[in-house]
């Protein structure tokens, strides 16, 4: 079993695969260097002289400089490795674009909705346009589910604190984001509660959401009803009948769309499970399928590995756009852009922004960038796109449902239970982590460390899971019913 991985040829540090004890030889290219202290799993080891100023690098790629002299075998981290990020970058298209080989194409077996559109669950979803009636939403999910019945997979609400005292472009946000969450296609049947005197009033929401089909969405005012507990019975019902009529056939795989995330990483992450997402991403996509890389902080500082991949320079000229606009957002907060990543990272061996980034960059693979959209908008492009949006977990993975992913891969070194509205599959970079939190694991990337599996037998095996879960397999987190939304926000509240 390896004990350490040299990324790429240019590297001056090797990542420990496993925990190395001080006095441990370890095996680089064609020799050995000794580790004069322990150097924790995920973290990294200098394997050449690196002097004070010098660049660290990692993934070939420059993640910092040294503050300090280090000799062979000295753990590198937060103590003796500084970020070389600062200020504005000005960016300029270089096409490096490699298109993919075309695959013959899968098949899944998923729900077809009646405007044409492929789903991977057939539920019923109780929208709240307002705080103010989260507690109704989430008491007709409970007093209803002899309605789960057949091939209607479950009934659900994604309650969240807005809808009302926003203004501008908040408001406009939350406007957006839950007419997104209405049109997903995993979502059989949609009632939308309102209270009534909310400022995202319902003529507001009619516009928002366009065209609909009658039948599939409903709405309830609570504020305009005895009884909104009766009511909303009566509706559900209406709905279940309507969704009950859909049933699993097969699909290409190329209809599918899958949301792509890292959270709670480790320095295990950009060797792992994000490299090993990255390699189904070019599976899907070479099939005629779509994927979706968000999380813009985390592309800062290796942004390199993504802009020369954009198909053309007007999806180049969109993706400076993205990464600029999110710079601005951070400075218009008197926010330090290039921030070191957080305490889990740091203990998981990720050490400056360069490095959290050029691991969380790996989820993209290969492909070229076919499109980059706004959050709150839909895919329309096959292939990888970039969408608008921060780091934070379940306000990501909240605009990758809305995006129209049926799925949402999420990558952790340290583990999390939550789940996105979609069916969201949690991959660990290493097996220790999967052995312990059983629960919560859906797929173990650990065995590409632990010699067991290569990047391309992992991938491959991640690709086949994907297709049970599109099929109706549950992840963990379906399994304990965990889902929830998380609206971007930026304004006052009223």
């Amino acid at each position: 079993m390896p004990i350490a991985i040299k990324i790429n040829p240019k590297d001056n540090v090797v990542v420990a695969l496993h925990s190395i004890a001080k006095g441990t030889a370890v095996p680089v290219d064609n020799t050995t260097v000794t580790a004069i202290e322990d150097i924790p799993q995920g973290h990294k080891m200098a394997i050449a002289p690196i002097k004070s100023g010098e660049n660290v690098i990692k993934y070939g790629f420059p993640i910092g400089h040294a503050t300090a002299d280090a000799v062979p075998g000295t753990w590198m981290h937060t103590h003796n490795i500084h970020t070389n990020l600062s200020g504005e970058i000005e960016y300029s298209y270089h096409p490096n674009v490699h298109p993919l080989t075309p695959a013959a194409p899968d098949t899944f077996m998923g729900y077809r909705r009646k405007d044409g559109r492929a789903a991977i669950r057939n539920e019923i979803w109780i929208i709240p346009t307002v705080g103010c009636v989260n507690d109704c939403a989430k008491a007709l999910v409970r007093d209803n589910q002899d309605l789960v019945t057949g091939s209607i997979d479950g009934l659900y609400t994604f309650t969240h604190p807005f809808g009302c005292s926003q203004t501008g472009h908040d408001h406009a946000q939350t406007r957006k984001l839950l007419a997104s969450l209405v049109r997903h296609p995993n979502a059989g049947a949609v009632l939308v509660l309102s209270l009534g005197c909310e400022n995202l009033t319902h003529e507001q929401f009619l516009a928002e959401l366009g065209d609909y089909d009658h039948d599939r969405v409903k709405f309830l005012t609570c504020q305009d009803v005895e009884d909104e507990l009766v009511a909303g019975r009566e509706i559900l019902k209406e709905l279940a009948a309507y969704a009950a009529q859909f049933k699993r056939e097969p699909i290409p795989a190329s209809e599918l769309v899958v949301g792509m995330k890292c959270g709670g990483s480790d320095g295990l992450s950009g060797i792992t499970a994000n490299p090993t997402i990255g390699r189904f991403s070019d599976m899907l996509c070479a099939r005629g399928g779509s994927t979706v890389l968000t999380e813009v902080p985390e592309m800062f500082g290796a942004e390199g590995f993504l802009m020369d991949r954009c198909q053309n320079e007007q999806v180049f000229e969109k993706a400076v756009r993205m990464i600029n606009g999110f710079k601005e957002y951070f400075i218009s907060h008197n926010e330090v852009v290039y921030d070191n990543p957080s305490p889990g990272n740091k203990q998981g061996g990720i050490t400056t922004l360069e490095d959290k980034s050029c691991g969380c960059v790996q989820k993209g693979g290969s492909a070229p960038i076919m499109d980059v959209i706004d959050y709150g908008e839909p895919v329309t492009t096959k292939g990888l796109n970039m969408l608008y949006g921060p780091g934070n977990d379940l306000v990501s993975a909240t605009a990758l449902t809305a995006a129209g992913a049926h799925m949402v891969l999420f990558s952790t070194g340290r583990g999390t239970p939550f789940g996105a509205p979609a069916p969201t599959l949690k991959i660990a970079t290493n097996s220790q982590l999967a052995a312990r939190k059983k629960t919560w694991i859906d797929f173990n990337a650990g065995v590409v460390a632990d010699g067991e599996r290569t990047l391309d037998e992992a991938g491959a095996d991640l690709y086949q899971l994907v297709l049970d879960v599109a099929s109706g397999k549950q992840t963990c987190a379906e399994k304990k019913g965990f889902r929830e939304i998380s609206i971007f926000k930026d304004g006052v509240v009223l």
